[in-house]
């Protein structure tokens, strides 16, 4: 056959067709030319048809084989671990979405097994040793107020456990600093508890007036801040016995030797004490800090009084015989005068008991005074008119 292109466009005359007419002639030469490249050249080269240049479409030459590296598989999820959080899936998914990256860049290395663990804090001292065998004493976050208020270490006091594993609650629970929890507890273990087990059986509960409260001292207006507001102060008001007895320790029915035992041994221990005679401000209950001051100065101000008489006296009591005499303020010239008289009509009795005559007790009687006669009288002087 010949494919010239006279004779092409004798055959087709339409432009279109004489146009594929010369594409055709091209791929034929092209196609020979492959073929006498050799065998190994026409492999290589992928095979033309005279049709593909006339409808502009090639077949997709094949795309080589991909050699997938190997993926290195994540280690198993810890069994402490926390549950995995599913989101919600959409309530209506895109019709396209994204082509998702290969495996190998999303996979990131495995972590260990420590890291998914936050990080505990680390336990103070007082925190260490202060266990549940001493006190029941959760710890609980740190406290910045406003004002200075402020606390850390801190604990909620519920309870202070005994020797004998018995429980004295705190009523209400007491939010304490770490070392002022450890001094109460001590406080009431080793002092208070061999006390009120000679009174009712033992103690059963600490009465707590006040603990952390962020105010000025005595409730104040722009006072200093008060050890309250600082979680470093405990307001005790009353012991609970066992056998439900309540022991006020301002009430001056309670026996005064005990007061006064609790009164040294809240002085030995804490840096300030304050109770009925510090300031009116406490005279229902017991102040404790531990404030830290220069020296180690302390102090300590409760007033033990002694128990009110169950009877009021309605009169003074009698003075005693070995009283001392009591003190006279010296007397004026008027009552000397007074005072010579009456010895001088004493005077004047004794002596008619002598054997005086009446007429001369008489005539003595009679006498007028010449002392009164004698003295000036006053006068009174009239002011003069002056005019300026």
């Amino acid at each position: 056959m010949n494919f010239s292109a006279e004779k092409a466009s004798r055959k087709w005359p339409v432009g279109a067709f004489r146009r594929g007419g010369a594409a055709m002639v091209t791929a034929a030469v092209l196609l020979c030319l492959g073929m006498q490249g050799g065998p190994a050249e026409a492999a290589r080269r992928a095979p033309s048809f005279p049709w593909d240049d006339l409808f502009g479409t090639r077949p997709q030459r094949p795309h080589k084989a991909v050699r997938r590296s190997a993926v290195p598989l994540p280690k198993p999820r810890p069994a402490q671990a926390p549950a995995a959080t599913h989101a919600p899936a959409a309530a209506h998914a895109p019709a396209a979405t994204e082509p998702e990256p290969p495996a190998a860049e999303t996979q990131s290395p495995a972590a260990p097994a420590d890291a998914a663990k936050p990080a505990e804090p680390q336990l103070s001292a007082c925190r260490q040793a202060l266990t549940d065998e001493i006190a029941i004493a959760p710890s609980i976050p740190d406290i910045h107020g406003a004002g200075g208020c402020r606390g850390e270490d801190l604990v909620r006091l519920e309870a202070i456990v005994l020797a004998d594993k018995r429980k004295v609650a705190v009523k209400p629970a007491a939010i304490l600093r770490c070392k002022m929890a450890a001094a109460v507890a001590d406080w009431v273990r080793t002092d208070i508890a061999p006390l009120a087990q000679s009174l009712g059986g033992g103690i059963s509960n600490l009465d707590n007036f006040d603990s952390f409260e962020c105010r000025g001292r005595n409730r104040v207006a722009g006072a200093q801040l008060s050890e309250h507001g600082r979680a470093n102060a405990l307001d005790v008001r009353a012991l609970g016995l066992a056998n439900g007895k309540s022991i006020s320790l301002t009430d001056r029915s309670v026996p005064r030797a005990l007061r006064e035992t609790v009164l040294h041994s809240v002085c030995a221990r804490f840096s300030t004490v304050l109770g009925p005679g510090s300031d009116w401000y406490h005279e229902d209950h017991i102040h404790l800090d531990l404030i830290d001051r220069r020296n180690n100065y302390r102090i300590c101000q409760w007033n033990v009084y002694d128990p009110l008489p169950e009877v009021a006296p309605l009169l003074p009591a009698e003075r005693p015989e070995q009283a001392p005499p009591r003190e006279v303020a010296a007397k004026s010239d008027a009552s000397k005068t007074d005072a010579s008289r009456a010895d001088q009509g004493n005077a004047d009795h004794g002596r008619a008991s002598d054997g005086k005559p009446d007429a001369a007790r008489s005539h003595d009687a009679a006498a007028p005074d010449r002392s009164a006669e004698t003295k000036p009288q006053p006068t009174k002087k009239r002011r003069q008119s002056r005019r300026f």
